[in-house]
This record gives structure tokens, sequence and C-alpha cells, in this order.
């Protein structure tokens, strides 16, 4: 007869009980620390900021935002409107007026030229993006994975090196206005131009709609072709009828980021155009160095008010992005270069002179800074590699050295990947999920897009780095290499979200019910099933964040002012500061090779495919 068996101790029950209690709420509880640190790393800086907005010397007041919308140097024509937008008739008049005139130009502003320019450069963007998805997601050709992961590069390339490699390529003696001699056109005036300035922003974001759109493509499920297709279609029609409208949603989200990158567009403008064709974000840095933080921070509102209105629409698009937990079945690649004779097809020779294109944009600038960082006045030299050496070996404490830069740059990146990555994939999966608390977190780790780097780092500088009095006498302090962390991982959260939901939304929610239905936890299902499953998207979202981190700028040239703690990107600045050029375009070199390894050696780490950023 068996014995009865003893009741379990009571510690024991209590450590279950526990034990369960903690798994339930594991998601939960990430959650709200995931909030804590948005909130202690971007919105109580951004606040300060835009605080002095509204509450300039301590009394709340409209003025400051209400001089920049009725100043005709902020915002053009549409000053008058905005002074007086009762005056309805009198503004029906003046619309007709312009209108019976011909449709002048009308006077856009400051703010209004921003738009132009960002509208513009998203134009260029597209354009050039969409041909560069096309070729990798419907050719076969040896080095297409490399160069898919190469596609986001120039995204995170520091603007300042970007600069520096348009002015080598398209200045009056650079290697375009000799290749344009060679065909005997030329030469051309392109800096401090609209123009330049257009093709530096589709050197930074035609990669990155190129890389949405193979993604999209590269998801689309050929079944659903087949089946148009055994039903008379056309392959054009095809095209119109079902993949076309599976690409919409990535172009139009290509395009809505685009907008938003280059409408706060800041180093590049700054460096290829200068005051003459200054942006809202180059003023906002104007005002700041004249210590008019007032003027800066309405400046700034009236920004970021712009940049969340146009987010909300990138957001509606990228819902479609989730995925619905089914697997396609791709489409297939046809061979680039199938024979010698198909060389000579239209397709192929248009695939070839878009190539010549986009190796003229964008390894052009990147391979000239390289040349320039190998040449001197008589020739081939390696004098501006030798100076950083003799700089890193003799330099005083108070000068720029090369090691502590790349030391700090990857410190930096890994802290940021280990601070950004867990918080990022928390927020991903609650966004999958579709709660009331997912999507609100959703949103407000998006923000951070709409937000400057200038503003953050001010926002931190102003906040946690001069201290937070507190009763008692105490003081909330973050300095040094905490404070750029910070500023780096509010930099990076959206982009590991945006890479890790759409991976957690593809994974079939029936292996995730099997699992539960055998007994596993929540938590359990996510770690075994969910998680292993997204690894592409994961993988992709620390390759963003350890990448973005080695080359921000904006917000770690305020941030590492006066300390030890300078990037490479801002030795690069501060070699050009000294009016340097070589040892700019040599640390420039050190930078792009740290960049493009770490950013391929994790992608490629993450093999397999997945919906990207």
């Amino acid at each position: 007869m068996p014995s009865p068996r003893a009741d379990p101790p009571a510690w024991i029950t209590t450590s279950q009980h526990l034990s369960r209690w903690v798994i339930r709420r594991i998601l939960p509880l990430s959650a709200v620390a995931a909030g804590a640190v948005l909130l202690v790393v971007f919105y109580f800086p951004t606040g300060i900021v835009f605080l002095e907005a509204v509450v300039p010397d301590g009394t709340p007041s409209l003025g400051p935002l209400r001089s920049v919308l009725t100043d005709p140097f902020y915002v053009g024509v549409l000053a008058d409107l905005f002074a007086r937008p009762t005056a309805v008739g009198e503004h029906l008049s003046s619309l007709a007026g312009w209108i019976a005139a011909g449709f002048p130009r009308p006077s856009l502003g400051l703010i209004g030229f921003t738009a132009y320019q960002a509208v513009l450069s998203t134009i260029a963007s597209v354009a050039i993006g969409l041909p560069g998805a096309y070729i990798l997601s419907r050719y076969e050709f040896r080095g297409r994975r490399l160069l898919r992961s190469l596609t986001i590069l120039p995204f995170v390339l520091p603007g300042i090196m970007v600069a520096i490699g348009f002015f080598a390529m398209f200045s009056r003696d650079g290697p375009f206005n000799q290749l344009l001699g060679l065909v005997g056109l030329g030469p051309v005036e392109l800096l401090f131009t609209l123009e330049v300035i257009v093709l530096a922003h589709a050197f930074y974001n035609a990669p990155l709609v190129a890389r949405l759109v193979t993604a999209a493509w590269e998801s689309v499920d050929a079944r659903t072709v087949e089946t148009a297709r055994s039903l008379g279609a056309s392959p054009p029609r095809a095209f119109l009828d079902v993949i076309a409208p599976q690409l919409a949603p990535a172009v139009l989200a290509g395009a809505v980021l685009t907008f938003v990158f280059t409408f706060r567009t800041f180093p590049i403008v700054l460096a290829l155009g200068g005051l003459e064709m200054a942006t809202i974000e180059v003023w906002i840095f104007s005002r700041i160095r004249q210590l008019d933080l007032t003027a800066a921070a309405a400046l700034a509102v009236v920004e970021t008010i712009i940049s969340i209105g146009v987010l909300l629409l990138y957001l509606r698009f990228e819902a479609s992005r989730y995925g619905t937990g089914s697997a396609p079945t791709p489409l297939d690649r046809r061979p680039l270069l199938p024979s010698l004779r198909a060389m000579l097809r239209p397709s192929r020779l248009a695939i070839g002179a878009y190539s010549v294109f986009v190796l003229v944009l964008f390894v052009g600038p990147m391979a000239s800074m390289v040349v320039e960082s190998l040449t001197g006045p008589n020739g081939f030299t390696t004098s501006h590699y030798a100076f950083l050496l003799d700089r890193q070996v003799g330099g005083q404490a108070f000068q720029i050295r090369p090691w502590p830069a790349v030391r700090n740059s990857l410190l930096f990146a890994g802290a940021t990947l280990a601070l950004a990555l867990p918080t990022g994939i928390v927020i991903a999966v609650r966004r999958v999920r579709g709660d009331r608390g997912g999507i609100l977190l959703d949103a407000l780790a998006t923000a951070p897009l709409a937000v400057s780097g200038i503003v953050l780092g001010i926002g931190l500088l102003r906040g946690l780095v001069f201290g937070i009095p507190l009763p008692g006498g105490f003081r909330i302090q973050v300095t040094g290499a905490l404070a750029i962390i910070a500023a780096h991982a509010a930099a990076t959260y959206p982009f590991v979200v945006r890479n890790v939901a759409p991976a957690v939304g593809r994974v079939d929610r029936s292996l995730v019910e099997s699992a539960r239905a055998l007994g596993a936890s929540r938590v359990r299902a996510m770690v075994d099933i969910e998680l292993p499953l997204a690894t592409a998207g994961i993988v992709a979202g620390a390759a963003f964040a350890f990448a973005i981190s080695i080359g921000e700028f904006n917000s770690t040239v305020i941030l590492a002012e006066g300390g030890d703690y300078y990037t490479m990107p801002v030795a690069v600045e501060r070699y050009l500061g000294d009016r340097t050029l070589g040892p700019a375009t040599a640390m420039g070199t050190i930078l792009l090779a740290v960049t493009s390894a770490s950013f391929v050696i994790i992608d490629r780490v993450g093999s397999g495919r997945g919906d990207r950023l």
C-alpha cells in the first residue's frame, strides 16, 4: 500500500508561486523597463529643450512659437496666414491674384525650403533606389548577398565623411569632371548647389529605399503570381495587379522615411550648402552657437511637429509589413548574365547603364576619399597615415589621437547594442501582438526618428550632464561615456524595433499555439519558438544599432566637447577643423573600414532572409 505523499514545504510553494508570477509578468515588466529607459534617455532630454520654447525665462508663453510662424524668413508667404488666420477673404483674394499672375514662384522661407529640398531628395532617392531593388530581388549573380548587405552601408556613414567624399569627387578638378572631360563635356560646378545636396541625400537614402523594396519583393508569394498567369494575365498585368500592390507599402514607407531624414538633415547641408542653403536643422545649430536657445527650441518644436505628422503616415504603411505568419514561396531569380549575347539585350544594357551611374554616385565619393588619403602634392604618399601614427605615439593629451577614437567608437557601439537590442525586442514583440500597450510603446519608441540628434544632445547636456538638483542636496548627473551611450541608444531604438517586428510577425502562430498546448509558458514559447525564428530580423537590428552608433555625429560632437570621449566621426571633424584634409581623409578611411566590417560581419552572421529595414 503506497504511503501518502507528504505536502511540499511552504517555502517551496512560495517559490513556485513567485516563479509563476514572474514568468506571467516578465513581458509586461520588461515593457515597463523599456519605457523607463526611453523616458530617461530620450523624453526627459527632449522635454527640457521643448520646455524652453513654451516657458522662456520661466514664464509660460507661446510668443517664441508665434514669432517663428509669423516671420516671412521662416514661413515665407504663409506668414500673413498664420498672423491673421481669420482674414479668410483677404487670403482667398491673394490666392486668386497669385493664380491670375501665372503661378509665380512664391517665397518659401526657411521651413518651406527645407520641405522643398526634402521632396526633391525623396523623388531622387526613390527613382534611384527602385531599379536597385529590382536587380537585387529578381536577378541572381555572384556577390548578390554581399551587395545586399552593403546597400545600407551609406545610410550609416557619418555625414561629415560623406561630405569629404563629395568634395573630393565633385570639385572642379575632381574625378567627376575629369570623367566628363574624357567625353568632351563639362566641367560643371556642383558644389554649394541644391543639386549636389539632393545627390548627397540620394547617396544616403536610395539604398534604404532599395533595401525596403527588395525585402518586400522577396516576400511576394510566387503562387499568387502563378495563379494570375493561369487565369490569363500577361506578365505586365500580373505585375500591376499582384506584385505592385504588395510593393506599394514598402515604397511609400521608404519615401516617407526619406522625407523625414532629409527634412532634418544637418551635416550634409552645412558642408555642401552652407548658410545659403540652410535648412531648419542648420539654423537650429546656428542659433545654439549664438546662445539663442529660445529661438532654437521654437524651431525644434516646429520641425518635430512636422516630422511626427509625416511619421504617422509611415507607421500606417508599416503596419502592413508585419506579416500574417505564413511563409511565402519566393519568386525565382534569373541569372543576370546567362551568356555574352544576353548582354546586348535592352534590359541588360539598361542595367549596365544603371550600374555605371551607381558606381559614380555611391562608389565615387568613397573611392575619392580613399585616393585623397593616399595622395599628396607629389603623387602617392602614406604621409597622412604616418601623421596619425605619430599623433598616436607622441601626441599631447589635448590632441585628437586615432586609437582612442577607434576604441571609444567600438565600446560605445557595444554598450549601445547591449542597451538598445533587448529593449527593442521587447517593444517589437508587444507591437506585433497588437495590444493597446504595445501600440503605445511602439509609438513612443518611434518618436526618436522625428527628433534630431542636435536637439537630443542639447537636452542631455542641459539635463543629465549638467545635473538635476534634488531635495536634500542630492543631484542626478550622467556625464561622459554614459551620456553618449544614452544618446546613441535613443537614436537606435527605432531601427531595432523596425527590423525585429516584421520578423516576429512572420512567425507561424500555429507553432506557438502548439507549444502552449503542450504546456509551455508564454515566455518559454517566445524564447524557444518566436525569437529563434526571428533571428534574421534580430541580427539585422543589431547590425543597425552597432553601425549607427559608430557613425553617430550630431549629439556626440556636443557631448564629447572638451573630454576624452571623442569617436571616429568626431575625430574626422576635428582634423578638418585643423585644416588637415589629408589626416581627415585617412581617419575617414579607417572609419569606413571599421563601419563596413562591423556591419557586414553582424549582418552575415544572421544569414537568412528577412523583411528588414
